[in-house]
């Protein structure tokens, strides 16, 4: 979707100036933040695509005030009230009121570090065949849905070049609305600047971004 979160080429917010020695988190509530994004992912009723698409759906007033940490929150709480865990009055009020739905499993303080190594592979087999090979050249499709998608708006209607078979994985656009995981092939695909910046970009720069098969078709 064409939200707040999609910046990429946008005008007007500065250059990004990384902070020299930037300490993990930047306040004590930063922690807990981190926390409870992890332990209401645990719950299993949600996927991570959906969790992207929620803090994408925050107005974009909201968002774009907002530090990294408080889209993360606020994130959460957009799902913890679709999913019935929470009501609206009791995430603005901080209180308990009513019986919600019960997680189908807690994450506990012991099972923390063995669930954050193992992370969350989203690698899938297909039956097909990958559709392209490096040095094909392609074009990304030009759509601009109202829901989740990986293809930055940038990135849209351009030619580049595929550049590795990553492999094959999750569909975002489908596993975020509940439609399945529906595994596509992965693709590097290289583009000049001047196709994604157009005249007075730098001749010298490339951009590189990962797109899925149906995104894709051959020049």
């Amino acid at each position: 979707m064409n939200g707040p979160h999609d910046l990429g080429g946008q005008m007007g917010f500065g250059p990004v100036a990384p902070e020299k020695d930037e300490p993990t988190f930047h306040a004590e509530w930063e922690k807990r933040a981190l926390g409870i994004t992890l332990s209401c992912g645990a719950f299993g009723a949600w996927s991570i695509d959906e969790s992207r698409h929620a803090r994408e759906n925050i107005p974009p007033a909201s968002y774009l005030a907002a530090n990294y940490y408080e889209v993360w929150i606020r994130g959460i709480d957009m799902l913890l009230e679709r999913h019935g865990f929470a009501t609206a009055e009791e995430l603005s009020t901080g209180r308990h009121l009513e019986q919600g739905r019960a997680p189908k499993r807690v994450l506990k303080a012991e099972m923390v570090d063995a669930v954050l190594a193992r992370g969350g592979p989203c690698d899938r087999p297909v039956e097909t065949e990958p559709k392209f090979g490096m040095g094909d050249r392609v074009r990304t499709k030009n759509f601009h849905p109202t829901g989740h998608t990986r293809l930055p708006r940038y990135a849209r209607a351009k030619t580049g070049v595929i550049e590795a078979v990553q492999g094959s994985f999750v569909f975002p656009d489908d596993n975020a609305h509940a439609r399945g995981e529906n595994p596509q092939w992965v693709y590097t695909v290289v583009f000049t600047g001047d196709e994604i910046w157009g005249e007075g970009a730098d001749p010298t720069l490339t951009v590189s971004v990962d797109a899925w098969e149906s995104y894709l078709e051959r020049v």
